[in-house]
């Protein structure tokens, strides 16, 4: 199989004007599988490579391993363990896991079920007489950064502060300084370090005071792997509070939009709140809150699919596409809550899959149970609706939704 310059199909999926909808543009990129671009960088796009290479051990996440490292890593002090590689990554893996899930707290999310539902109840009765809600920031936002604020130890009256950089770092995740202005890439690396400066205040507090929030478990842990440095919890809590309430957003907004668009599984769900499970799995390959890894590094020559891509390439990986692919699901553009066999990478594969994947898929089961269960007859204001900016984490920014006279 023979790579093909494609940079025209790139360009137009990472351009805004197809943010509303990129499966077409996906489409015509996996004819090429692994297709080489003009900056010698890879875009891989079919399910079976992309699976291939994500379980790869010659695959790299460091990005000390790239060739021209990406601009938007400037300013970066200790990576977080997703931008590590083995036996770094997994030391420091093992060391969050220990707090926030299986196997040392399986209960973890389980025990948090009732509050979790409550925080949705609550966000919900105040849409009571309203016509019309907005889902995203009456609900898909303000409920999982409740949520991941309360699992840190991160005040939640300080969301207004750490909103602001949270915003800058996504902005620069896509940074083309052959488009973009520079100031996009300074706005990044300035919150980067503005973030890192508050956590680490918050991370002082902790020595020495044992709590049952995520930093003062880590602040304060002597387990088997030994304890993480400053630095390391710092970037370990900065993953966390970015990705645990970015992607959820993404998935409840999403998984709204895509209901009100398919009326008749919506009342389905209505009638058989189980189907929220299978429901939620085919939204995180249908519609999935992250749609493209930007970066990862061959520290040696790969070869995939009879490609070999050279040691220290940039490689991009299009998981959208992959989970819309043809050869391994049937009839991928439509949206089937029965479908069996649903091994999508809507959370990725490999050892980077995604850490918090049981809260974010149990997050959007109760947010969007909850709203088809209490809105009246809810409408699309708006279709498509209004998207943010990044390709990378792609959903609506905002999601009008009328209502018949209130909850």
């Amino acid at each position: 199989m023979t790579t093909t310059e494609t940079p025209d199909t790139l360009h137009r999926i990472l351009d805004y004007s197809s943010r509303a909808d990129p499966y077409p543009l996906y489409a015509e990129l996996r004819r090429t599988p692994v297709a080489r671009q003009e900056d010698g960088s890879y875009v891989i796009s079919t399910y079976r490579e992309l699976a291939d290479i994500l379980h790869n051990p010659h695959l790299s996440s460091d990005v000390r391993n790239m060739s021209h490292p990406m601009p938007s890593a400037e300013g970066a002090t200790t990576p977080s363990f997703i931008n590590m590689d083995p036996p770094e990554h997994d030391r420091l893996r093992r060391i969050a896991m220990r707090h926030f899930g299986p196997p040392h707290t399986p209960g973890l999310v389980t025990a948090m079920e009732p509050a979790l539902t409550a925080t949705v109840g609550g966000l919900i009765d105040d849409f009571t007489g309203k016509e019309q809600i907005d889902i995203v920031d009456d609900l898909a936002y303000p409920f999982p950064v409740t949520v991941i604020c309360h699992l840190l130890g991160v005040p939640r009256e300080d969301e207004p502060r750490f909103r602001v950089w949270v915003n800058g770092l996504i902005n620069a995740i896509d940074y083309d300084p052959r488009t973009d202005p520079k100031e996009k890439l300074e706005n990044g690396v300035q919150a980067r370090k503005d973030l890192h400066e508050y956590l680490g205040g918050l991370l002082a507090q902790r020595h020495g005071r044992p709590g049952d929030d995520l930093l003062s478990r880590l602040a304060n842990d002597d387990g088997p792997d030994g304890r993480m440095t400053d630095e390391e919890i710092i970037s370990t809590a900065n993953l966390l509070l970015i990705a645990g309430h970015e992607t959820t957003v993404n998935l409840i907004a999403n998984g709204m939009l895509t209901l009100l668009r398919h009326p008749q599984i919506l009342e389905r769900l209505r009638g058989d709140p189980d189907l929220i499970v299978p429901l939620v799995e085919e939204l995180l390959r249908y519609e999935p809150p992250v749609h493209i890894i930007p970066w990862r590094a061959a520290y040696s020559d790969v070869t995939v699919a009879d490609t070999v891509i050279p040691k220290g390439s940039q490689i991009m990986l299009m998981l959208a596409s992959g989970s819309r692919d043809p050869d391994r699901f049937h009839d991928p553009d439509r949206f089937d809550p029965d479908r069996r066999d649903n091994q999508h990478l809507g959370f990725g594969s490999g050892i980077h899959l995604c850490f918090g994947g049981p809260l974010a898929r149990r997050e959007a089961q109760i947010a969007l149970g909850e709203l088809v269960r209490r809105l009246d007859r809810p409408r699309l204001v708006a279709d498509p609706p209004p998207y943010r900016r990044s390709p990378v984490l792609r959903g609506p920014i905002h999601l009008l939704v009328e209502q018949n006279g209130g909850c």
